[in-house]
């Protein structure tokens, strides 16, 4: 069996992607997956600005927060699986604000869960903890951005950076290709350099995340 951590913010478009296509090969391949959190927000932290823990609310971290929460509570990564599933598919794909209170809650209340779970959540310092120390733990490995995997505890690979995620037998294939990446010594970085026509297939596939990207900018604003 072939261990695979990946590293993920529920806020990230390709994150999301990557995670579909790698559940779906995991139907087809002997793979484990196990989900680890890192934060787009404190990667992106710059001197005088507020930490994400620092702050009553925060888009990704407090969604992070309420994924741990429901690892301990609820299941351990399985509840995290689910809990992203729902998130990921609410944002990523229906344009749904989830990275807001209101939002949060929206998800829970998806999963059969008592959206008060996200205010246990939050109100619990341990989350904060759990989310901070797997953060680091992730930068401490080299982790960057997401999506990142560690496979087998020896192969860290940003990516497979796709949109949107193959599915069936294609997503089996990518895996085979992967695999082989890993086995091919001092291979770093293949990119295909994307036209006009691909760049505008990004922008439509993610047009349901900048919907929601807006909706909670304007709910912040008060407008």
């Amino acid at each position: 069996m072939t261990d695979v951590r990946f590293h993920f913010d529920v806020m990230c478009p390709w994150a999301y992607q990557t995670y579909k296509w790698v559940e779906a090969a995991a139907t087809q391949r002997d793979i484990n997956v196990t989900l680890h959190f890192f934060s787009l927000e404190e990667r992106n932290w710059k001197a005088g600005q507020k930490h994400p823990w620092e702050r009553p609310w925060s888009f990704g971290w407090s969604l992070l927060r309420i994924a741990a929460w429901l690892e301990r509570h609820r299941g351990g990564n399985q509840a995290v699986s689910d809990f992203y599933v729902v998130a990921g598919r609410m944002l990523h794909e229906e344009g749904t604000a989830v990275q807001t209170p209101q939002g949060a809650r929206e998800v829970l209340r998806a999963m059969n869960i008592s959206p008060d779970i996200a205010d246990e959540a939050l109100n619990s310092d341990w989350t904060n903890d759990r989310v901070r120390d797997a953060h680091r733990a992730a930068v401490d490995l080299g982790v960057h951005g997401v999506p990142t995997l560690l496979i087998d505890d020896e192969h860290l690979l940003f990516g497979p950076v796709i949109t949107p995620a193959p599915l069936g037998q294609a997503a089996a294939e990518l895996w085979d290709l992967v695999g082989a990446w890993t086995r091919t010594p001092h291979l770093y970085k293949l990119q295909r350099v994307k036209t006009d026509a691909e760049q505008q297939h990004i922008v439509r596939s993610f047009e349901p995340f900048r919907i929601a990207r807006e909706s909670a900018t304007r709910e912040v604003l008060g407008r």
